[in-house]
């Protein structure tokens, strides 16, 4: 199984650098570009299956880089993005000590209230792998968040902590993963990076 892991494009959230979190913002002019420039790059792939975050700006971008109606593509809440608490719809800048230093630094600073911790964003992640790695498709799409694609990919890639926050993921931009399976089940490789 290939799996191609895409955050969702722009949203005029993303432009303003307003913490987004589970807010159901659409793609703005800029973000239904990038969607369309990521799908040119995967040339003529087609997708087994589509998987989205409930969240409009996924789906959105779903639809056009898997190439599909939205009714086609399967949406999945342990993929949503991370919950923020109060801190949704903040300046990036104006969150408070507490905030920033989570979202930079969360293997020193633990989530403040209200916000959902790691361990919670992990847990969800291992539950829709763990579903995932039971079925039988050749080539996946996975359209999510830029917080929850640092989750994803600590499970993909077997980090110790459960993610890898470094670097923060672009709008539009592909981790391409492959299962590997041995005699203790299925394990995974990074394949490449769009």
């Amino acid at each position: 199984m290939k799996v191609y892991v895409v955050r969702h494009g722009q949203t005029d959230f993303n432009a303003q650098k307003i913490m987004q979190g589970r807010s159901d913002i659409p793609l703005n002019d800029t973000g239904r570009a990038q969607a369309k420039a990521a799908r040119e790059k995967l040339g003529d792939i087609k997708f087994d299956v589509v998987y989205s975050s409930p969240l409009i700006r996924a789906v959105e971008t779903a639809s056009i880089i898997g190439a599909v109606p939205k009714e086609q593509i399967i949406t999945d809440e342990r993929i949503i993005e991370a919950c923020f608490g109060k801190y949704e719809g903040m300046v990036y800048g104006k969150m408070g000590l507490p905030m920033i230093l989570f979202w930079a630094v969360p293997e020193i600073f633990p989530a403040p209230a209200t916000a959902e911790t790691t361990d919670e964003m992990i847990e969800r992640i291992r539950s829709f792998f763990k579903e995932l790695e039971t079925k039988g498709y050749e080539n996946v799409l996975i359209t999510c968040h830029g917080g929850i694609i640092r989750v994803i990919r600590g499970y993909l890639e077997g980090a110790r902590r459960g993610y890898i926050w470094r670097p923060r993921p672009k709008n539009c931009e592909f981790w391409v993963y492959e299962s590997v399976k041995d005699a203790g089940g299925i394990s995974w490789k990074n394949v490449e990076r769009i």
